[in-house]
């Protein structure tokens, strides 16, 4: 039996899971502080209350969403904001990706890298947002009808929402094509 431990067989596993679950507590945190920061530390407040719910969703603990909080309501949180970038991808899908940044002009260029490394353009503010309508949460739903991707753009548009997903500023990507509408970056 030398050589056969259960701990070698799943510490791979366990590392893959953490990492993903301590980019998305990021993001999230991100998000919580940014909320808590408009809101004043007013947990009453319907984005922060937003916030709050996804990261409870997600089984973010207890006292790290009141670290993000507190975070955000003090004097001395940093300056993050909140950047949206619209291009169209593949099929002519219009896609529309949030971002919380504290370097806007680092995110921007990271987005742009990304966007044209896959052989697209970032568009002009607004140029892809006439494809969607505001929820009263604040996130976006696709506008009828949907655009029906081949197989072929299917796997490009998954590629690149992948890469967004990896960028840690990406908070929520939105896109009208059928199958791929609300993607959150957790």
């Amino acid at each position: 039996m030398s050589g056969h431990s259960k701990w070698s067989q799943i510490k791979h596993q366990k590392g893959a899971s953490d990492a993903a679950k301590s980019r998305a507590f990021s993001k999230l945190g991100q998000l919580i502080a940014l909320e808590s920061k408009k809101a004043n530390g007013n947990l009453s407040s319907p984005g922060l209350l937003s916030a709050i719910s996804r990261a409870k969703a997600a089984n973010m603990p207890k006292d790290t969403i009141e670290r993000a909080i507190a975070k955000g309501a003090s004097k001395d949180s940093g300056n993050l904001e909140q950047v949206v970038y619209e291009f169209y991808g593949p099929g002519g899908v219009a896609i529309i990706v949030d971002a919380l940044t504290d370097n806007k002009n680092r995110t921007t260029q990271e987005i742009k890298h990304l966007i044209s490394k896959n052989g697209f353009e970032l568009g002009a503010q607004g140029s892809a947002q006439w494809a969607f309508t505001k929820n009263p949460d604040a996130s976006l739903r696709p506008n009828e009808p949907l655009i029906e991707l081949s197989e072929e753009d299917a796997l490009k548009i998954e590629e690149i929402l992948t890469l967004f997903d990896d960028n840690e500023d990406t908070q929520e990507m939105y896109t009208n094509a059928r199958g791929y509408e609300r993607m959150s970056a957790e």
